[in-house]
């Protein structure tokens, strides 16, 4: 496979231009490639329309290029090296027909000349020399290319992830037996192994210059309570029977206390540093206390559940508006009825009934009955259910936009604000009164100076107390404000009475809607069909 070239032929003081076609597949003539090889060589007035007509027969042609100085020239050489000096590309010409050809000398110097000196490829060289081919791209030198560090990692041999949720069932309902959010191992068993960096290697380019690899990361293992280490500092293994978490980057196992039956007169209130698991139910009147996930196989009464993570219940809350679920975590419940429950994750349910519902992310209601009745549901996300309020008009709010907690405090720095405000509005004209008894070039006695100095540092504690409380409502305000993705998203039906707040807007439905989300636009509350 040969590409298409041209070669010159001087006769006397007359030029002639031969074009050669390609043969065997090879790539045709390229036309501002030829045309600069011809201006290189002083041939600026030709008849580029003919030669282009000729370039475009695939037949070997000839072409008048008119009067020269009757030189022979010899075989040409461009040197193309990549911008990132990895790679030097060599395309040649040939010479005028009584021309001289290039020798290894030849090649080695132009290729010198133009700063390459290191990963110069003879061979290619002589395959050249061998078999010369013109307007042809040939490889004559390579750099060598850095070998890349890789970084140290840590491969976890548990679940990292406890942000799980129930599985849905193909009709849509939700099984909350499988959740496996408990990641149980038992004594001496792996759970993290460290995967040392390796350090790269550095390269270097065509020109002799050093390319650096990059830098690689270290880092080690971090464990806690019931784990243990290898003595290459490379394995983690459990010393304990219980439950193994990550948390800051640290490995720890904690005990899991396992209620065999219900949480009632018999087991007395349970508080307990670690994971509790309650096979049975929790009764009223009593209180299960743990600093990690809770997780009740039966049904809580009205009880107070507080836990360090998640809490899960498998058959739901009857909090008979007594009821507390106070969870760091997310909070997973069959059903809530006429309980209290404040979540720092998100909250499913397959339905809330008459609750008081506090989440940090998303409500999410997901049943294929699922609906949400009555009550004040509240997320920094969304709000998602099936069914919202009722036919029979059942008091429902519904509030997003910004966390609960968050959205208490900025109500709570409202009222401080308003204080701090009256308390210095009170101050000022005492202190006024003074500096103008003092202006007058009275002096103050020792009891007013010392009451003077007692209302300036009120009055300055007041001033900054209110800029640092300022300061904070401003910036929950300005999130309040920029609550883009906070929704009402409702899957089937909304009811007449229930009030919609997303921010600071709120909205009351007025006729049923079906289909449909509530989102904030232009500072009111928009209605969309999903």
């Amino acid at each position: 496979m040969k590409n298409g070239y041209i070669q010159i032929e001087i006769k006397g003081k007359m030029a002639i231009c031969h074009v050669f076609p390609p043969e065997d597949g090879g790539k045709p003539l390229n036309f501002m490639e030829m045309d600069s090889y011809l201006k290189n060589h002083g041939f600026e007035n030709y008849d580029r329309n003919a030669f282009r007509e000729k370039m475009a027969t695939g037949q070997r042609e000839a072409l008048s290029l008119g009067l020269c100085d009757g030189l022979e020239f010899s075989e040409d050489m461009y040197v193309k090296i990549s911008l990132d000096r990895m790679k030097v590309t060599c395309r040649f010409m040939p010479p005028s027909m009584g021309g001289n050809l290039m020798t290894t000398r030849d090649i080695l110097a132009e290729l010198e000349g133009k700063g390459v000196i290191y990963g110069v490829n003879q061979d290619a060289i002589m395959g050249f020399l061998a078999d010369r081919k013109y307007c042809t791209d040939y490889v004559f030198a390579n750099g060598d290319a850095p070998v890349l560090g890789k970084d140290a990692k840590i491969e976890y041999f548990f679940n990292t992830n406890p942000d799980l949720r129930p599985k849905y069932n193909e009709d849509g309902s939700v099984d909350y037996r499988e959740l496996n959010t408990i990641n149980n191992v038992e004594e001496g068993a792996l759970l993290a192994r460290l995967i040392p960096a390796e350090p790269g290697e550095p390269g270097k380019d065509v020109r002799g210059n050093v390319v650096h690899t990059r830098h690689v990361n270290n880092t080690h293992l971090k464990y806690g309570k019931n784990v243990r280490i290898s003595e290459d500092k490379k394995e983690l293994y459990a010393t304990t029977n219980g439950h193994v978490k990550l948390a800051d980057e640290q490995v720890y196992v904690s005990d899991v206390y396992t209620v065999p039956n219900d949480v009632d007169n018999s087991t007395g209130n349970i508080e307990f540093t670690g994971n509790v698991h309650i096979r049975g139910n929790v009764r009223g009147g009593f209180s299960v206390i743990a600093r990690g996930d809770v997780v009740v196989e039966g049904v809580v009464e009205d009880a107070l559940i507080q836990a360090g993570g998640q809490v899960i219940i498998k058959r739901g809350v009857h909090g008979m508006q007594k009821g507390i679920i106070d969870a760091e975590g997310n909070v997973i419940s069959q059903f809530i009825e006429n309980a209290t429950i404040f979540s720092g994750g998100y909250i499913e349910s397959g339905s809330i009934i008459y609750s008081e519902v506090n989440a940090s992310k998303d409500v999410i209601v997901n049943d294929k009955k699922g609906f949400i009745q009555g009550g004040i549901i509240r997320a920094g996300g969304k709000v998602e259910s099936h069914t919202m309020g009722s036919s029979m008009g059942a008091k429902t709010r519904i509030e997003v936009g910004m966390a609960p907690e968050k959205k208490e405090q900025y109500t709570m720095l409202q009222r401080d604000i308003a204080a701090k405000n009256q308390k210095i509005n009170k101050l000022t004209p005492i202190v006024a009164t003074y500096q103008k008894y003092i202006e007058e070039g009275r002096q103050l006695d020792e009891k007013n100076s010392a009451y003077l100095d007692k209302i300036l540092d009120e009055l300055d504690q007041a001033k900054q107390l209110l800029q640092n409380s300022r300061e904070i409502f401003n910036m929950l305000h300005q999130e309040l404000l920029n609550s883009q993705h906070a929704k009402v998203v409702v899957r089937r039906d909304v009811y007449p009475g229930v009030t919609i707040v997303i921010s600071d807007v709120s909205a009351t439905v007025r006729e049923k809607r079906s289909h449909c989300q509530f989102t904030k636009s232009n500072g009111n509350i928009r209605v969309s069909t999903l």
